[in-house]
């Protein structure tokens, strides 16, 4: 393990001994700075969270004005933004002000989840409304239906669960464990959405619990810094709001997958083979981890013929655990033909989306079908992604094989024409527990952070129809608009003009290394 390292921004002189020095230099400030910030979220999400059309919350008066008034809901957009970009300088501030990473910086870090992520727990739904996807998908599987081959356009009433219409008739893309929980949520709340909404909140507290376990285990035999990768991912902004706030399954996805991880790289490959097929059964994307795990199971040394042999093992394990699962519940593999369903084509920001955009427009401009280029487009960002994982599973030093899983996880994510914020946030415990080291890494790390929370802040905000007339001057694009601008104004406070934080994203920090040992 490496000697811990002081925070970015805040090295401490060469002449002063850090024994003489506190290991965190008071964090009640950032604590309560970013308690304030996830209070100013929930208040917000009062007024412009998700609420499901039938729920009760709507006929109490003070919902009533947050969401059916123009103040009121003016009101919530700004809480919401500054509150979402509060947590961001919250985080950077706590990580400047741990001096040495050690049991201070990491009980800080604890501290910081738990305060910043309680207020989460009783916000509305924020920046995603796929919980209530979730309602109706238990909903199909309490009345029978198979929800691999059924919408939720085919329960009565379907439109007052409040899920996006894109799901009134695509197929389930979750795997068997994760329909289970969905069926068991539902039938003990009997649909009642505020009920749950909270138990897929523990849901997705479980896998927050899983990541705050496992991620100092792993950074460890990585000899990274343990407590400073947990700050990195745990009390990281993006990763509560998206796994807390957003009530996101990829939680519990990520979380059995890093523990399936850690155990499969400690020779118990076994246990780990099984839970990271648990993850599968919830998410299926974590299927790339299991190549890399037959070659920790075959071992460093091995030759073409055992690691062959360790993949087989490897697949067979964790086929014949989900084949199992798939006849307990009867729905078999489903889940493959739904993978395509949910999520937009592609968006602005994601590289591939982007070039697939220039090109579909400027098709379209010489009268040629810009849409099928564009598709062209994404194809070809899929099939590179296909060849860079291929290139990690065969090619590459044993001792870097969790960095060479990071790098092929990374290239599903960039590559793809949609980029959701939730998907960054799949690849920040890996590259944590692999090394960021403290020069552009960690500053690169800090622009994302940033840009996906003013992106998530504006992006969506339940506005109420009737606010949306010229009358009251509140349509949902101007809605929009306001809240990115006031994360894109305070986004840029932090990078340039803020004292404290400015430094973190402008001057050069000594690199810390931190290469990947195992």
């Amino acid at each position: 393990m490496t000697a811990p390292v002081p925070a970015a921004g805040e090295l401490v002189a060469a002449d002063t001994s850090a024994a003489d020095l506190a290991e965190v230099d008071n964090p009640r400030t950032p604590l309560l700075a970013g308690f304030v910030g996830s209070m100013f979220m929930l208040i917000g999400s009062l007024g412009v969270g998700w609420l499901a059309p039938v729920s009760e919350l709507r006929r109490l008066p003070l919902f009533i004005w947050m969401r059916a008034e123009a103040a009121g809901v003016a009101l919530s957009i700004i809480l919401l933004a500054v509150g979402g970009m509060l947590l961001v300088r919250a985080w950077l501030r706590l990580g400047q002000r741990i001096r040495v990473w050690g049991d201070q910086a990491r009980q800080a870090t604890l501290m910081a989840v738990v305060a910043w992520g309680l207020p989460m727990m009783f916000s509305v739904p924020l920046f995603s409304r796929d919980v209530y996807a979730y309602i109706g998908q238990g909903r199909l599987m309490v009345e029978g239906f198979n929800p691999y081959e059924n919408g939720i356009s085919a329960l009565s009433n379907y439109f007052q669960l409040g899920a996006d219409k894109m799901w009134t008739e695509a197929p389930v893309p979750y795997g068997q464990l994760f329909l289970w929980i969905e069926q068991f949520v539902v039938w003990s709340t009997n649909v009642q959405p505020e009920a749950s909404v909270m138990l897929f909140r523990l849901v997705a507290v479980a896998g927050v619990l899983l990541c705050v376990i496992y991620v100092p285990k792993l950074a460890e035999l990585h000899g990274v810094n343990p407590n400073r990768a947990l700050w990195l991912t745990a009390a990281n902004p993006l990763f509560l709001t998206n796994f807390i706030g957003s009530v996101h399954n990829d939680a519990l996805m990520i979380g059995l997958a890093l523990a399936g991880l850690y155990y499969s790289a400690t020779h118990r490959v076994v246990r780990g083979i099984v839970l990271v097929t648990l993850s599968i059964a919830v998410k299926p994307i974590t299927i790339v981890f299991l190549p890399f795990i037959g070659l920790l199971w075959a071992g460093k040394n091995a030759g073409w013929l055992r690691k062959f042999a360790f993949w087989g093992l490897t697949a067979g394990l964790s086929l014949g655990i989900l084949a199992l699962m798939s006849l307990v519940n009867g729905f078999g593999f489903g889940w493959i033909n739904g993978l395509s369903a949910p999520g937009s084509i592609y968006i602005w920001y994601a590289p591939v989306g982007l070039i697939g955009l220039v090109v579909a427009s400027l098709a379209n401009a010489f009268g040629l079908d810009g849409l099928v280029l564009a598709g062209w487009v994404f194809d070809a960002g899929k099939l590179l992604a296909v060849g860079i994982v291929a290139w990690q599973i065969f090619r590459g030093e044993h001792d870097r094989l969790i960095r060479r899983l990071t790098l092929a996880f990374a290239a599903i994510v960039v590559l793809a024409p949609m980029i959701q914020s939730w998907y960054v946030v799949w690849l920040i415990p890996l590259f944590a527990v692999t090394g960021i080291r403290n020069d552009w890494q960690v500053k690169a790390l800090y622009f994302v952070v940033s840009f996906f929370m003013i992106y998530a802040i504006s992006d969506q905000l339940e506005v109420f129809p009737y606010l949306q007339t010229a009358d009251l001057g509140l349509a949902l694009a101007l809605a929009r608009v306001a809240a990115a601008l006031t994360g894109l104004l305070f986004g840029l406070y932090l990078i340039f003009w803020d004292p404290r934080t400015r430094s973190l994203f402008r001057k050069s920090g000594d690199p810390v290394l931190e290469r990947p040992v195992i």
